[in-house]
């Protein structure tokens, strides 16, 4: 690696980034699942400085155990305070820890990316929210009455739901609207996401997926509706969408689709085409967010069971394409090598699968 990474460095030349590194992660077995997510997030870099300064302001005592959010913090931390520009790091106590508190990630067969953004997104918050917790039921002093100390209690039901910093960054809200077809009534249910999967089509757009997404569906037959104005199952009409944009949009696509004939899973390798900006005009709050791509995780490989994982990722302008431990940088034309086939038996098996948009900021309000 010392000569891809002298390579690199070579090819960004006095172009390299001040403070950045750029390291490849080395694969143990099966591990290019975790290897492409942990180098997206490492480059959504919101998320890793303030991962960073958690991490800094927040030092476990010696004894405490580690969890998932102290090794990739750690992970992160050991990345970013590299001497070298460029090398090779071996991510071994974030994928024992990993391993050790999941079992799904401790078989060596091919594992799912997705899956496993979403279970380490979903266990920081966790760790996160228990921890916020315990440093309020802390803060909740006893207070010095006559009859003696009493405190309030710190089971009563949480009122507000604990914000973090994960939030902060991947949560957005989507609404669910109802319309009762009989009286007009709309209900609206809200429910928060930190991604969004979107079912594909062949020759089709990230826009024409949101499209389908927030598309209206009609409640009829079995399907009705109980509307609590009328008291009774009414036809209705329902859709989704997306009501709070998130500052960091993970889109998965559904490359895997469960064939009923065959009884089996099967990748779909249907072209679609996600831009490297995008605008998000079905929201609710705003008339029109508006995000740029930063990173791609590809799955490579014809069947859902096997097959590699990559990632594509931008910094500071130049695209970098990883794959475990090899670092290279590409040009930004070629992201669009990874949009899928427009023929079902074709050679080219790369196709993007998780794409991390970043929201930019309007100008009135910068």
């Amino acid at each position: 690696m010392g000569a891809a990474g002298s390579k690199l460095e070579k090819a960004l030349g006095d172009q390299f980034p001040e403070g950045e590194r750029y390291f490849g992660l080395e694969n143990f077995g099966n591990t290019c699942y975790c290897n492409s997510v942990l180098q997206a997030l490492y480059f959504c870099v919101p998320f890793r400085e303030q991962l960073l300064e958690y991490y800094s302001n927040n030092k476990t005592p010696a004894d405490a155990e580690e969890n998932l959010l102290t090794c990739l913090a750690d992970l992160f931390l050991q990345i970013s305070s590299q001497k070298k520009k460029t090398g090779v790091l071996a991510p071994k106590r974030f994928v024992q820890r990993l391993k050790k508190q999941n079992e799904i990630f401790r078989s060596y067969m091919h594992q799912d990316a997705h899956e496993f953004l979403n279970y380490l997104l979903n266990e920081l918050v966790d760790i996160l929210e228990k921890e916020a917790r315990a440093t309020k039921s802390d803060q909740e002093v006893p207070q010095k009455i006559a009859n003696g100390p009493t405190t309030i209690s710190s089971n009563s039901p949480q009122k507000d739901p604990v914000i973090t910093w994960v939030h902060k960054n991947f949560q957005g809200i989507l609404t669910n609207e109802t319309r009762c077809l009989r009286c007009e009534t709309v209900t609206a249910r809200d429910e928060t996401f930190l991604d969004l999967s979107l079912d594909i089509e062949q020759n089709s757009s990230i826009t024409s997926c949101l499209k389908n997404f927030s598309s209206t569906e009609t409640l009829n037959a079995e399907d009705k509706f109980f509307c609590d104005k009328c008291c009774s199952l009414q036809e209705a009409q329902k859709r989704m969408k997306i009501k709070k944009p998130p500052q960091i949009l993970v889109i998965h696509l559904k490359r895997f689709k469960y064939i009923e004939q065959l009884g089996r899973y099967k990748k779909l390798s249907y072209r679609v085409v996600f831009p490297l900006e995008l605008k998000l005009s079905n929201t609710v709050e705003d008339a029109d967010a508006e995000y740029s791509l930063f990173a791609v995780v590809v799955h490579v490989g014809s069947g859902p069971n096997h097959g590699h994982y990559i990632s594509l990722v931008k910094s500071h302008n130049h695209w970098l394409f990883f794959d475990d431990e090899n670092v290279e940088m590409i040009d930004e034309s070629a992201v669009q090598t990874f949009f899928g086939s427009a023929q079902e038996y074709s050679s080219n098996t790369d196709h993007g699968y998780i794409l991390f948009y970043e929201r930019l900021v309007a100008d009135s309000t910068s």
